[in-house]
Protein backbone atom coordinates (compact mmCIF):
# COMPACT_ATOMS: atom_id res chain seq x y z
CA UNK A 1 0.00 0.00 0.00
CA UNK A 2 1.03 3.59 -0.92
CA UNK A 3 2.25 5.26 2.54
CA UNK A 4 0.11 8.42 2.66
CA UNK A 5 3.12 10.64 4.14
CA UNK A 6 4.51 9.96 0.49
CA UNK A 7 0.98 11.32 -1.04
CA UNK A 8 -0.17 13.60 1.80
CA UNK A 9 -3.76 15.26 1.09
CA UNK A 10 -3.84 19.08 1.10
CA UNK A 11 -4.13 20.33 4.84
CA UNK A 12 -6.11 23.56 3.41
CA UNK A 13 -8.40 21.23 0.98
CA UNK A 14 -9.06 18.76 3.93
CA UNK A 15 -10.66 21.85 6.02
CA UNK A 16 -12.67 23.52 3.45
CA UNK A 17 -14.07 20.40 1.43
CA UNK A 18 -14.88 16.90 2.17
CA UNK A 19 -12.18 14.45 2.43
CA UNK A 20 -13.52 11.86 0.19
CA UNK A 21 -12.41 13.43 -2.56
CA UNK A 22 -8.92 13.99 -1.82
CA UNK A 23 -7.70 10.67 -0.46
CA UNK A 24 -6.62 7.74 -2.37
CA UNK A 25 -8.23 4.09 -1.70
CA UNK A 26 -5.50 2.72 0.46
CA UNK A 27 -6.03 5.40 2.51
CA UNK A 28 -9.63 4.80 3.05
CA UNK A 29 -8.81 1.77 3.87
CA UNK A 30 -6.80 2.10 6.96
CA UNK A 31 -9.59 4.74 7.94
CA UNK A 32 -12.11 1.70 8.06
CA UNK A 33 -9.59 -0.65 9.92
CA UNK A 34 -8.64 1.92 12.12
CA UNK A 35 -12.80 3.14 13.18
CA UNK A 36 -13.32 -0.73 13.34
CA UNK A 37 -10.61 -1.37 16.22
CA UNK A 38 -11.67 1.43 17.86
CA UNK A 39 -15.32 1.14 18.11
CA UNK A 40 -14.62 -2.47 18.79
CA UNK A 41 -12.80 -1.19 22.11
CA UNK A 42 -16.28 -0.09 23.42
CA UNK A 43 -18.18 -2.88 22.22
CA UNK A 44 -16.26 -5.27 24.03
CA UNK A 45 -15.72 -3.73 27.04
CA UNK A 46 -19.95 -3.47 27.06
CA UNK A 47 -20.28 -6.67 25.93
CA UNK A 48 -17.84 -8.11 28.65
CA UNK A 49 -19.08 -5.95 31.48
CA UNK A 50 -22.81 -7.41 30.79
CA UNK A 51 -21.32 -10.82 31.05
CA UNK A 52 -19.44 -10.27 34.23
CA UNK A 53 -22.12 -7.86 36.07
CA UNK A 54 -24.02 -10.70 38.48
CA UNK A 55 -20.22 -11.75 39.36
CA UNK A 56 -19.80 -8.19 40.30
CA UNK A 57 -22.70 -8.11 42.22
CA UNK A 58 -21.81 -10.98 44.29
CA UNK A 59 -18.22 -10.58 44.39
CA UNK A 60 -18.53 -6.85 46.04
CA UNK A 61 -21.69 -8.12 47.67
CA UNK A 62 -23.67 -5.21 46.44
CA UNK A 63 -26.95 -3.94 45.26
CA UNK A 64 -28.91 -3.93 42.03
CA UNK A 65 -28.49 -0.27 42.18
CA UNK A 66 -24.85 -0.28 42.91
CA UNK A 67 -24.47 -2.36 39.54
CA UNK A 68 -26.81 -0.07 37.51
CA UNK A 69 -24.56 2.64 38.75
CA UNK A 70 -21.54 0.80 37.26
CA UNK A 71 -23.63 0.33 33.80
CA UNK A 72 -24.90 3.90 34.25
CA UNK A 73 -21.35 6.12 35.52
CA UNK A 74 -20.00 4.89 31.84
CA UNK A 75 -23.36 5.90 29.67
CA UNK A 76 -24.11 8.69 31.56
CA UNK A 77 -20.72 10.60 30.53
CA UNK A 78 -21.27 8.96 27.37
CA UNK A 79 -24.41 10.54 26.45
CA UNK A 80 -23.79 14.06 27.56
CA UNK A 81 -20.25 14.42 26.15
CA UNK A 82 -20.83 12.91 22.64
CA UNK A 83 -22.43 15.51 21.20
CA UNK A 84 -19.43 17.72 22.47
CA UNK A 85 -17.32 15.18 20.95
CA UNK A 86 -18.62 14.98 17.86
CA UNK A 87 -18.35 18.87 17.47
CA UNK A 88 -14.70 18.69 18.96
CA UNK A 89 -14.40 16.36 15.73
CA UNK A 90 -15.50 19.01 13.46
CA UNK A 91 -13.93 21.47 15.33
CA UNK A 92 -10.51 20.84 16.44
CA UNK A 93 -9.66 17.71 13.94
CA UNK A 94 -11.15 14.22 13.16
CA UNK A 95 -8.02 12.08 13.60
CA UNK A 96 -6.76 13.98 17.14
CA UNK A 97 -9.75 13.74 18.51
CA UNK A 98 -9.81 10.34 17.60
CA UNK A 99 -6.29 9.00 19.10
CA UNK A 100 -7.65 11.44 22.85
CA UNK A 101 -10.47 9.67 22.89
CA UNK A 102 -8.71 5.98 22.84
CA UNK A 103 -6.27 6.91 24.97
CA UNK A 104 -8.54 8.20 27.55
CA UNK A 105 -10.74 4.97 27.17
CA UNK A 106 -7.55 2.57 27.94
CA UNK A 107 -6.31 4.57 30.89
CA UNK A 108 -9.96 4.60 32.61
CA UNK A 109 -10.01 0.47 31.57
CA UNK A 110 -6.96 0.31 33.68
CA UNK A 111 -8.08 1.95 36.15
CA UNK A 112 -11.33 -0.36 36.37
CA UNK A 113 -9.26 -3.27 36.28
CA UNK A 114 -7.05 -2.27 39.16
CA UNK A 115 -9.97 -0.65 40.95
CA UNK A 116 -9.64 -0.92 44.81
CA UNK A 117 -13.43 -0.06 45.86
CA UNK A 118 -16.64 -0.05 44.06
CA UNK A 119 -16.61 4.08 44.58
CA UNK A 120 -13.42 4.09 42.19
CA UNK A 121 -14.52 1.45 39.30
CA UNK A 122 -17.79 3.52 38.96
CA UNK A 123 -15.06 6.58 38.96
CA UNK A 124 -13.25 4.77 36.41
CA UNK A 125 -16.58 3.70 34.27
CA UNK A 126 -17.46 7.37 34.48
CA UNK A 127 -14.24 8.15 32.29
CA UNK A 128 -14.50 5.25 30.23
CA UNK A 129 -17.45 6.92 28.68
CA UNK A 130 -15.66 10.38 28.80
CA UNK A 131 -12.89 8.49 26.48
CA UNK A 132 -15.93 6.88 24.67
CA UNK A 133 -18.20 9.96 23.82
CA UNK A 134 -14.95 11.79 21.90
CA UNK A 135 -13.84 8.36 20.05
CA UNK A 136 -17.56 6.37 19.30
CA UNK A 137 -18.35 9.78 17.01
CA UNK A 138 -14.93 10.64 15.70
CA UNK A 139 -15.08 7.30 14.48
CA UNK A 140 -18.06 7.78 12.00
CA UNK A 141 -17.38 11.10 11.51
CA UNK A 142 -14.12 10.06 9.77
CA UNK A 143 -15.68 7.41 7.75
CA UNK A 144 -18.32 10.12 6.63
CA UNK A 145 -15.24 12.28 5.85
CA UNK A 146 -13.32 9.72 3.79
CA UNK A 147 -16.07 8.52 1.77
CA UNK A 148 -18.38 10.09 -0.99
CA UNK A 149 -22.26 9.64 -0.63
CA UNK A 150 -22.04 6.26 -3.27
CA UNK A 151 -19.44 4.47 -1.25
CA UNK A 152 -20.58 5.57 2.33
CA UNK A 153 -23.52 3.07 2.84
CA UNK A 154 -21.28 0.00 1.72
CA UNK A 155 -18.77 1.40 4.39
CA UNK A 156 -20.64 1.94 7.44
CA UNK A 157 -22.00 -1.60 6.67
CA UNK A 158 -18.74 -2.96 6.22
CA UNK A 159 -17.55 -1.27 9.75
CA UNK A 160 -20.80 -2.26 11.66
CA UNK A 161 -20.33 -5.94 10.46
CA UNK A 162 -16.35 -6.17 11.16
CA UNK A 163 -17.01 -4.78 13.96
CA UNK A 164 -19.61 -7.19 15.43
CA UNK A 165 -17.60 -10.10 13.97
CA UNK A 166 -14.44 -8.28 15.93
CA UNK A 167 -16.48 -8.11 19.10
CA UNK A 168 -18.93 -11.77 18.94
CA UNK A 169 -15.75 -13.46 20.74
CA UNK A 170 -16.19 -10.55 23.88
CA UNK A 171 -19.63 -11.86 25.50
CA UNK A 172 -17.47 -15.23 25.39
CA UNK A 173 -14.41 -14.58 26.46
CA UNK A 174 -15.51 -12.10 29.35
CA UNK A 175 -17.53 -15.35 30.79
CA UNK A 176 -14.34 -17.41 30.54
CA UNK A 177 -12.73 -14.88 32.40
CA UNK A 178 -14.88 -14.90 35.19
CA UNK A 179 -15.51 -18.29 35.40
CA UNK A 180 -11.93 -18.98 35.59
CA UNK A 181 -10.06 -16.01 36.81
CA UNK A 182 -11.50 -12.48 37.95
CA UNK A 183 -13.55 -10.22 36.56
CA UNK A 184 -11.07 -7.79 37.06
CA UNK A 185 -9.26 -9.08 33.70
CA UNK A 186 -12.02 -8.09 31.68
CA UNK A 187 -11.06 -4.09 31.82
CA UNK A 188 -7.84 -5.31 30.44
CA UNK A 189 -8.69 -5.97 27.06
CA UNK A 190 -9.25 -2.58 25.78
CA UNK A 191 -5.74 -1.45 26.10
CA UNK A 192 -4.44 -4.52 24.17
CA UNK A 193 -6.57 -2.78 21.11
CA UNK A 194 -5.91 0.42 21.74
CA UNK A 195 -1.86 0.70 21.11
CA UNK A 196 -2.27 -1.21 17.32
CA UNK A 197 -5.21 1.32 16.59
CA UNK A 198 -3.14 4.81 17.65
CA UNK A 199 -0.22 3.51 15.44
CA UNK A 200 -2.18 2.94 12.29
CA UNK A 201 -3.99 6.21 13.07
CA UNK A 202 -0.42 7.98 12.91
CA UNK A 203 0.54 6.24 10.12
CA UNK A 204 -1.90 5.70 7.91
CA UNK A 205 -4.80 8.42 8.72
CA UNK A 206 -4.66 12.15 7.58
CA UNK A 207 -5.92 14.95 9.65
CA UNK A 208 -9.43 16.61 8.91
CA UNK A 209 -12.20 18.96 9.93
CA UNK A 210 -15.47 20.79 9.13
CA UNK A 211 -15.08 23.97 7.44
CA UNK A 212 -17.25 26.25 9.83
CA UNK A 213 -14.43 25.93 12.65
CA UNK A 214 -15.20 28.61 15.37
CA UNK A 215 -12.33 26.83 18.37
CA UNK A 216 -15.53 27.03 20.69
CA UNK A 217 -17.39 24.28 22.60
CA UNK A 218 -20.49 24.18 24.40
CA UNK A 219 -18.99 23.28 27.98
CA UNK A 220 -22.23 25.09 29.36
CA UNK A 221 -24.74 22.97 27.51
CA UNK A 222 -22.25 19.90 28.29
CA UNK A 223 -22.22 20.69 32.24
CA UNK A 224 -26.21 21.33 31.75
CA UNK A 225 -26.75 17.95 30.04
CA UNK A 226 -24.30 15.97 32.40
CA UNK A 227 -25.96 17.17 35.62
CA UNK A 228 -29.34 17.28 34.31
CA UNK A 229 -29.35 13.38 33.28
CA UNK A 230 -27.38 12.49 36.89
CA UNK A 231 -30.65 14.13 38.54
CA UNK A 232 -33.03 12.22 36.45
CA UNK A 233 -31.51 8.93 36.66
CA UNK A 234 -30.47 9.10 40.59
CA UNK A 235 -33.47 9.51 41.04
CA UNK A 236 -35.20 6.44 39.14
CA UNK A 237 -32.62 4.53 40.33
CA UNK A 238 -33.46 5.26 43.88
CA UNK A 239 -37.22 5.58 43.43
CA UNK A 240 -37.87 1.57 44.11
CA UNK A 241 -36.19 2.21 47.45
CA UNK A 242 -37.66 5.07 48.88
CA UNK A 243 -40.95 5.97 46.58
CA UNK A 244 -41.67 8.25 43.68
CA UNK A 245 -42.92 11.07 46.44
CA UNK A 246 -39.73 10.96 48.58
CA UNK A 247 -37.95 13.85 48.64
CA UNK A 248 -34.65 12.27 48.02
CA UNK A 249 -36.45 10.62 44.65
CA UNK A 250 -38.85 13.72 43.67
CA UNK A 251 -36.22 16.55 44.44
CA UNK A 252 -32.94 15.51 41.82
CA UNK A 253 -35.94 13.98 39.20
CA UNK A 254 -37.12 17.53 39.35
CA UNK A 255 -34.00 19.47 39.48
CA UNK A 256 -32.47 16.70 36.55
CA UNK A 257 -35.73 17.97 34.57
CA UNK A 258 -35.28 21.60 34.90
CA UNK A 259 -31.88 21.21 33.64
CA UNK A 260 -32.42 19.62 30.67
CA UNK A 261 -34.69 21.94 29.81
CA UNK A 262 -32.80 24.73 30.38
CA UNK A 263 -29.99 23.18 28.24
CA UNK A 264 -32.63 22.56 25.04
CA UNK A 265 -33.51 26.70 25.37
CA UNK A 266 -29.51 26.95 25.51
CA UNK A 267 -28.79 25.28 22.73
CA UNK A 268 -31.65 27.43 20.88
CA UNK A 269 -29.84 30.42 21.65
CA UNK A 270 -25.84 29.39 21.20
CA UNK A 271 -24.01 30.53 18.57
CA UNK A 272 -22.20 27.30 18.67
CA UNK A 273 -24.57 25.31 20.37
CA UNK A 274 -23.43 21.10 21.18
CA UNK A 275 -26.79 20.05 19.76
CA UNK A 276 -27.42 22.10 16.93
CA UNK A 277 -31.35 22.16 16.68
CA UNK A 278 -31.58 23.12 13.18
CA UNK A 279 -30.62 19.66 12.53
CA UNK A 280 -34.05 18.44 13.49
CA UNK A 281 -35.79 20.09 10.71
CA UNK A 282 -34.90 17.54 8.53
CA UNK A 283 -37.96 15.12 8.85
CA UNK A 284 -35.59 11.95 7.80
CA UNK A 285 -33.33 13.29 10.49
CA UNK A 286 -35.74 13.79 13.62
CA UNK A 287 -37.47 10.19 12.45
CA UNK A 288 -34.52 8.58 12.11
CA UNK A 289 -33.45 9.58 15.75
CA UNK A 290 -36.80 8.60 17.63
CA UNK A 291 -36.28 5.17 15.75
CA UNK A 292 -33.05 5.09 17.84
CA UNK A 293 -34.30 6.27 20.91
CA UNK A 294 -36.41 3.67 21.02
CA UNK A 295 -34.85 0.81 19.30
CA UNK A 296 -31.73 1.62 21.42
CA UNK A 297 -33.87 1.42 24.66
CA UNK A 298 -35.09 -1.73 23.83
CA UNK A 299 -31.64 -3.40 23.40
CA UNK A 300 -30.25 -1.65 26.26
CA UNK A 301 -33.11 -2.64 28.91
CA UNK A 302 -32.98 -6.56 27.52
CA UNK A 303 -29.14 -7.26 27.39
CA UNK A 304 -29.00 -5.33 30.80
CA UNK A 305 -31.23 -8.22 32.42
CA UNK A 306 -29.82 -11.09 29.66
CA UNK A 307 -27.29 -12.24 32.20
CA UNK A 308 -29.19 -12.25 35.27
CA UNK A 309 -31.66 -14.30 33.50
CA UNK A 310 -28.96 -17.01 31.82
CA UNK A 311 -27.15 -16.70 35.09
CA UNK A 312 -29.31 -16.51 38.06
CA UNK A 313 -32.23 -18.09 36.66
CA UNK A 314 -31.09 -20.34 34.20
CA UNK A 315 -28.04 -21.56 36.19
CA UNK A 316 -25.88 -21.28 33.53
CA UNK A 317 -22.10 -20.81 33.56
CA UNK A 318 -21.26 -17.29 32.72
CA UNK A 319 -19.51 -19.10 29.83
CA UNK A 320 -22.52 -20.44 28.37
CA UNK A 321 -24.30 -16.98 29.00
CA UNK A 322 -21.57 -15.26 26.94
CA UNK A 323 -21.96 -17.82 24.23
CA UNK A 324 -25.44 -17.05 24.20
CA UNK A 325 -24.66 -13.66 22.47
CA UNK A 326 -22.71 -15.07 20.03
CA UNK A 327 -25.67 -15.79 17.60
CA UNK A 328 -26.56 -12.08 17.99
CA UNK A 329 -23.09 -10.68 16.34
CA UNK A 330 -22.45 -13.13 13.76
CA UNK A 331 -25.56 -12.54 12.20
CA UNK A 332 -24.78 -8.64 12.18
CA UNK A 333 -21.40 -9.62 10.99
CA UNK A 334 -22.56 -11.60 8.27
CA UNK A 335 -25.46 -9.25 7.09
CA UNK A 336 -24.49 -6.11 8.11
CA UNK A 337 -22.51 -5.39 4.77
CA UNK A 338 -25.56 -6.41 2.60
CA UNK A 339 -28.05 -4.19 4.45
CA UNK A 340 -25.82 -1.31 4.48
CA UNK A 341 -26.30 -1.35 0.44
CA UNK A 342 -30.07 -1.80 0.97
CA UNK A 343 -30.58 2.28 1.53
CA UNK A 344 -28.79 2.71 -2.26
CA UNK A 345 -31.17 0.03 -3.76
CA UNK A 346 -34.56 0.40 -1.74
CA UNK A 347 -34.21 3.46 0.61
CA UNK A 348 -34.24 3.49 3.87
CA UNK A 349 -37.99 3.22 5.12
CA UNK A 350 -38.36 -0.53 4.32
CA UNK A 351 -35.44 -2.04 6.27
CA UNK A 352 -36.42 0.58 9.17
CA UNK A 353 -39.72 -1.06 9.28
CA UNK A 354 -38.65 -4.43 8.71
CA UNK A 355 -36.08 -4.22 11.05
CA UNK A 356 -37.22 -3.38 14.26
CA UNK A 357 -40.62 -5.60 13.63
CA UNK A 358 -38.12 -8.79 13.46
CA UNK A 359 -36.36 -7.38 16.43
CA UNK A 360 -39.60 -6.85 18.37
CA UNK A 361 -40.29 -11.07 17.81
CA UNK A 362 -36.57 -11.56 18.93
CA UNK A 363 -37.42 -9.70 22.89
CA UNK A 364 -41.21 -11.61 22.60
CA UNK A 365 -38.97 -14.93 21.98
CA UNK A 366 -35.95 -13.91 24.68
CA UNK A 367 -39.67 -13.60 27.24
CA UNK A 368 -40.78 -17.21 26.58
CA UNK A 369 -37.33 -18.17 26.75
CA UNK A 370 -36.58 -17.04 30.71
CA UNK A 371 -37.10 -19.51 33.23
CA UNK A 372 -37.47 -22.73 30.96
CA UNK A 373 -34.72 -25.19 31.13
CA UNK A 374 -33.74 -25.11 27.17
CA UNK A 375 -30.67 -23.44 26.62
CA UNK A 376 -30.80 -23.54 22.53
CA UNK A 377 -34.10 -21.49 22.75
CA UNK A 378 -31.98 -18.52 23.49
CA UNK A 379 -29.77 -19.30 20.60
CA UNK A 380 -32.65 -18.56 18.30
CA UNK A 381 -33.82 -15.92 19.70
CA UNK A 382 -30.67 -14.23 19.64
CA UNK A 383 -30.60 -15.37 15.69
CA UNK A 384 -33.88 -13.35 15.18
CA UNK A 385 -32.30 -10.58 17.09
CA UNK A 386 -29.57 -10.42 15.35
CA UNK A 387 -31.69 -10.27 11.93
CA UNK A 388 -33.46 -7.31 13.13
CA UNK A 389 -30.41 -5.35 14.24
CA UNK A 390 -28.53 -6.57 11.32
CA UNK A 391 -31.67 -5.13 8.61
CA UNK A 392 -31.51 -1.57 11.38
CA UNK A 393 -28.12 -0.66 11.97
CA UNK A 394 -25.88 0.05 8.54
CA UNK A 395 -29.20 1.94 7.20
CA UNK A 396 -29.87 3.78 10.42
CA UNK A 397 -26.67 4.91 10.87
CA UNK A 398 -26.05 6.01 6.89
CA UNK A 399 -29.81 7.82 7.20
CA UNK A 400 -29.03 10.11 9.86
CA UNK A 401 -25.05 10.64 7.66
CA UNK A 402 -26.75 11.18 4.30
CA UNK A 403 -29.51 13.65 6.25
CA UNK A 404 -26.95 16.17 6.83
CA UNK A 405 -24.41 18.57 5.02
CA UNK A 406 -20.40 17.01 4.99
CA UNK A 407 -19.21 19.13 7.11
CA UNK A 408 -21.94 18.47 10.27
CA UNK A 409 -21.64 15.09 10.04
CA UNK A 410 -19.60 14.78 13.20
CA UNK A 411 -22.43 16.57 14.78
CA UNK A 412 -24.73 14.39 13.68
CA UNK A 413 -23.21 11.47 14.22
CA UNK A 414 -22.36 12.72 17.93
CA UNK A 415 -26.00 13.23 18.08
CA UNK A 416 -27.35 9.93 16.45
CA UNK A 417 -25.12 8.37 19.11
CA UNK A 418 -26.07 10.34 22.30
CA UNK A 419 -29.65 9.42 21.67
CA UNK A 420 -28.74 5.77 21.18
CA UNK A 421 -26.75 5.84 24.48
CA UNK A 422 -29.13 8.23 26.42
CA UNK A 423 -31.80 5.77 25.70
CA UNK A 424 -29.97 3.00 27.18
CA UNK A 425 -28.94 4.92 30.07
CA UNK A 426 -33.14 5.92 30.65
CA UNK A 427 -33.56 1.87 30.43
CA UNK A 428 -31.31 0.82 32.39
CA UNK A 429 -32.62 3.27 35.00
CA UNK A 430 -36.76 3.52 34.38
CA UNK A 431 -36.86 -0.57 33.79
CA UNK A 432 -33.86 -1.14 36.57
CA UNK A 433 -37.13 0.19 38.79
CA UNK A 434 -39.61 -1.62 37.08
CA UNK A 435 -37.49 -4.95 37.37
CA UNK A 436 -37.20 -4.38 41.16
CA UNK A 437 -41.39 -3.46 41.74
CA UNK A 438 -42.10 -6.57 39.71
CA UNK A 439 -39.37 -8.88 41.53
CA UNK A 440 -40.47 -7.40 45.13
CA UNK A 441 -44.29 -7.98 44.44
CA UNK A 442 -43.44 -11.69 42.88
CA UNK A 443 -41.52 -12.01 46.55
CA UNK A 444 -44.53 -10.36 47.97
CA UNK A 445 -47.30 -12.58 46.72
CA UNK A 446 -44.92 -16.19 47.18
CA UNK A 447 -44.57 -15.75 50.66
CA UNK A 448 -48.46 -15.42 51.14
CA UNK A 449 -47.87 -19.41 50.71
CA UNK A 450 -49.35 -21.42 53.94
CA UNK A 451 -45.53 -23.08 54.25
CA UNK A 452 -43.65 -19.63 54.64
CA UNK A 453 -42.49 -19.68 57.69
CA UNK A 454 -40.10 -16.82 59.56
CA UNK A 455 -37.36 -17.94 59.03
CA UNK A 456 -38.00 -18.39 55.45
CA UNK A 457 -39.23 -14.35 55.39
CA UNK A 458 -36.34 -13.15 56.85
CA UNK A 459 -34.16 -14.74 54.08
CA UNK A 460 -36.58 -13.47 51.34
CA UNK A 461 -36.60 -9.91 53.16
CA UNK A 462 -32.74 -9.85 52.85
CA UNK A 463 -32.36 -10.80 48.94
CA UNK A 464 -34.98 -7.38 48.63
CA UNK A 465 -33.20 -4.93 45.73
CA UNK A 466 -30.69 -7.92 44.83
CA UNK A 467 -30.47 -10.12 42.06
CA UNK A 468 -27.61 -12.10 43.31
CA UNK A 469 -28.09 -12.82 46.75
CA UNK A 470 -25.76 -14.03 49.80
CA UNK A 471 -26.28 -18.07 50.57
CA UNK A 472 -28.73 -18.34 53.52
CA UNK A 473 -27.99 -18.38 57.20
CA UNK A 474 -27.03 -21.98 57.84
CA UNK A 475 -29.61 -22.07 61.34
CA UNK A 476 -32.23 -21.93 58.86
CA UNK A 477 -34.04 -25.48 57.55
CA UNK A 478 -32.75 -27.41 54.11
CA UNK A 479 -36.84 -26.72 53.37
CA UNK A 480 -36.91 -22.65 54.10
CA UNK A 481 -33.33 -22.50 52.02
CA UNK A 482 -34.97 -24.51 49.14
CA UNK A 483 -38.16 -22.78 49.10
CA UNK A 484 -36.16 -19.57 49.42
CA UNK A 485 -34.79 -20.32 46.28
CA UNK A 486 -37.35 -21.44 44.27
CA UNK A 487 -39.12 -18.20 45.17
CA UNK A 488 -36.04 -15.75 44.60
CA UNK A 489 -35.97 -17.72 41.14
CA UNK A 490 -39.49 -17.29 40.16
CA UNK A 491 -39.70 -13.75 41.31
CA UNK A 492 -36.75 -12.86 39.36
CA UNK A 493 -37.99 -14.96 36.02
CA UNK A 494 -41.27 -13.15 36.33
CA UNK A 495 -39.62 -9.49 36.44
CA UNK A 496 -36.75 -10.71 33.65
CA UNK A 497 -39.50 -12.08 31.49
CA UNK A 498 -42.10 -8.86 31.74
CA UNK A 499 -39.16 -6.43 30.97
CA UNK A 500 -38.25 -8.58 27.94
CA UNK A 501 -41.87 -8.15 26.64
CA UNK A 502 -41.76 -4.14 27.54
CA UNK A 503 -38.42 -4.33 25.48
CA UNK A 504 -40.45 -5.80 22.17
CA UNK A 505 -43.12 -3.36 22.71
CA UNK A 506 -40.40 -0.65 22.59
CA UNK A 507 -39.04 -2.15 19.36
CA UNK A 508 -42.35 -2.07 17.66
CA UNK A 509 -42.91 2.04 18.29
CA UNK A 510 -39.26 1.99 16.59
CA UNK A 511 -40.71 -0.08 13.25
CA UNK A 512 -43.65 2.83 13.68
CA UNK A 513 -41.35 5.26 13.34
CA UNK A 514 -39.40 4.28 10.61
CA UNK A 515 -42.67 4.39 8.65
CA UNK A 516 -42.63 8.41 9.45
CA UNK A 517 -39.97 8.04 7.12
CA UNK A 518 -40.26 9.64 3.39
CA UNK A 519 -41.24 6.26 0.83
CA UNK A 520 -37.71 6.95 -1.04
CA UNK A 521 -35.56 8.43 1.56
CA UNK A 522 -32.83 9.16 -0.73
CA UNK A 523 -28.93 10.01 0.43
CA UNK A 524 -28.79 14.12 0.25
CA UNK A 525 -26.34 16.52 1.05
CA UNK A 526 -28.07 18.33 3.49
CA UNK A 527 -30.76 18.67 5.63
CA UNK A 528 -34.62 17.78 4.09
Amino acid sequence: MINPKAAPCDEATIRSIPLAANCIASQKRWVLLATVLASSITYIDESVVNIAQPAIEGNLATSVAVIQWLVNAYTLCLSALLLTGGAAADQFGRRKMFVIGIVLFAVASLWCGFAPSVVQLILARAMQGFGAAILIPCSLALIGASFDEEERGKAIGTWAGVSAIAVASGPLLGGLIVDHFSWRLIFLINPLLAVPTIWIVYNHVPESQGPEVTGRLDWTGAVLALLGLTGVCFGLIAAPEFGLIDIKVFSPLAVGLVLLCFFIWLEGHSDTPMLPLDLFRSRTFSAVNLLTLLLYAALGDAFFFLPFALIQVGGYSAVLAGAVFLPFTIVMGLLSRWSGGLIDRIGARLPLIIGPTITALGFGLLAICVGRDAYWTFLAAMVVLGLGMAASVAPLTTTVINAVPAHQTGAASGVNNAVASLAGLLAVALFGAVALGIYGRGLERRLQAPAASVELSQIIESARGQFVTAPPAAMSTAVDRQLAARFIKGSLAESIRDIMLLAGILALGAAASGALLPRRAQPTSGPG
